[in-house]
């Protein structure tokens, strides 16, 4: 069978790189050179692998944070445009559900109020929720129907986020006031709008934010407590909470102007758009390891043309060209450079994989925790690997690796053959 034809820059080049002899020089200075080329092919490796294991635990720890932050909110909210009650919300829940993506919808009645029990008093986010209806739109609603059941229409149950009920010092069964945000006009002034609820139950969802701050009641208990007039807005459930700010914008585009459709991201845009932000400075910060490594691959090129300009003159008297020339070096630099691209690549996607494993490892062989449950709202070290991560990584270490080929290359087929046979 006739073997494939393989150019002889191609062959020299890859020989070049597996061996670190030259063929005139010396065995130090040619062990030297090549242990400087196993360092760029490491610190390379090195640097993917950091590149990719901090992008993934990032992505983790972003997808741990935004399944907690859904866990008792819905993905899409539809209010009135003018902030009043809706005119009728089984109409705005049937249009929205219309859309393939959309999976569940509830209605809610929501304000800002003060919860408190004798002297201590707290802000809170006030949700009136229909408990059936809501465990199609939140996943903790869902998990818990037995303790959402209790919250029946008339009766002025509540329940209470687990860190907000313990800021308060209540129980199960305790006296719990709420005070309205408007009041009653009185011959003696406005008088705040005041309801005394049981304590039902508490919640905990995993985020902070919500176990401190919210407050669920009967749908229309809150309707009287608040005196909306109604319903204040419907919740949609989507089939992938990712693709909440495009379904947002078909929804406001359909319903028309008199209604605001608000998706998640936009409640938590600071958070996301800080986190991107972290993602980006890390990103440009451990891509400094690839190009210090790079760096290191132009050191080795460079002593190499110097150590082989003897092959390069008997290269050029053969009839090799100078483009030629600098294809060898090109290979050869480029060869290392994706050799340390993939070790690295495969490095990362091991520990990435593995680091539910991995970090216990560690954190039992030294006795300590890197996430303290009292600190920390997550207390294992969570991995997402992602190709839209992943694959600029690796074209960025290849495209390194590559630019620093370019001068030595150039340095090595401007090498004149008569000047270095003459030396030699």
């Amino acid at each position: 069978m006739k073997l494939p034809y393989v150019p002889y820059e191609w062959q020299i080049g890859w020989r070049y790189t597996r061996s670190g002899r030259g063929s005139r020089g010396g065995t130090g200075r040619n062990g030297f050179i090549s242990f400087i080329s196993t360092v760029s092919v490491l610190g390379i490796a090195l640097g993917v692998a950091a590149l990719v294991i901090v992008l993934s635990v990032m992505n983790g720890f972003q997808k741990e944070v935004r399944d907690r932050m859904l866990a008792a909110v819905a993905q899409i909210e539809i209010s009135s445009a003018d902030g009043e009650a809706l005119a009728d919300w089984r109409t705005v829940a049937e249009r929205a559900s219309r859309d393939p993506l959309v999976r569940g919808a509830a209605p809610f009645v929501a304000a800002e109020a003060l919860v408190g029990r004798g002297d201590t008093l707290r802000g809170a986010a006030l949700r009136g929720i229909e408990p059936a209806a809501e465990a199609q739109v939140t996943p903790l609603a869902a998990s818990q129907r037995a303790l959402f059941a209790r919250l029946e229409p008339g009766r002025w149950q509540i329940l209470l986020g687990s860190e907000l009920a313990r800021t308060l010092g209540v129980q199960v069964g305790d006296k719990v006031t709420v005070m309205a945000p408007t009041g009653d006009l009185t011959p003696a002034g406005l008088v705040p709008r005041l309801r005394q609820f049981t304590l039902a139950g508490t919640f905990e969802s995993g985020y902070y934010e919500y176990d401190s701050t919210l407050a669920l009641v009967a749908l229309d208990d809150a309707a009287r407590l608040l005196r909306s007039g109604g319903v204040t807005g419907v919740q949609l459930r989507l089939a992938d909470a990712q693709l909440a700010r495009g379904v947002g914008a078909q929804l406001a585009a359909a319903l028309g102007a008199n209604y605001q459709v608000t998706d998640w991201t936009h409640r938590h845009q600071s958070w996301f758009e800080a986190v991107q932000l972290e993602k980006r400075l890390m990103f440009i910060i451990l891509s400094l390891i690839v190009a210090v490594a790079a760096f290191n691959l132009v050191a080795t090129l460079v002593m190499t043309v110097t150590d082989k300009r003897a092959d390069i003159a008997i290269l050029r008297t053969l009839g090799a060209t100078p483009r030629s020339i600098m294809g060898i070096f090109v290979v050869q630099g480029a060869s290392a450079g994706l050799i340390g691209t993939l070790a690295g690549l495969a490095l990362g996607l091991v520990v990435a994989f593995h680091i539910d494993v991995i970090v216990p490892a560690i954190e039992r062989a030294l006795g300590i925790a890197f996430l303290p449950g009292d600190v920390y709202l997550v207390t294992r070290m969570p991995s997402q690997p992602l190709a839209s991560d992943i694959v600029p990584v690796v074209l960025l270490a290849t495209l390194l690796a590559f630019a620093a080929t370019l001068y030595p290359s150039w340095r090595a087929s401007r090498v004149d053959p008569a000047e270095a046979l003459r030396h030699d």
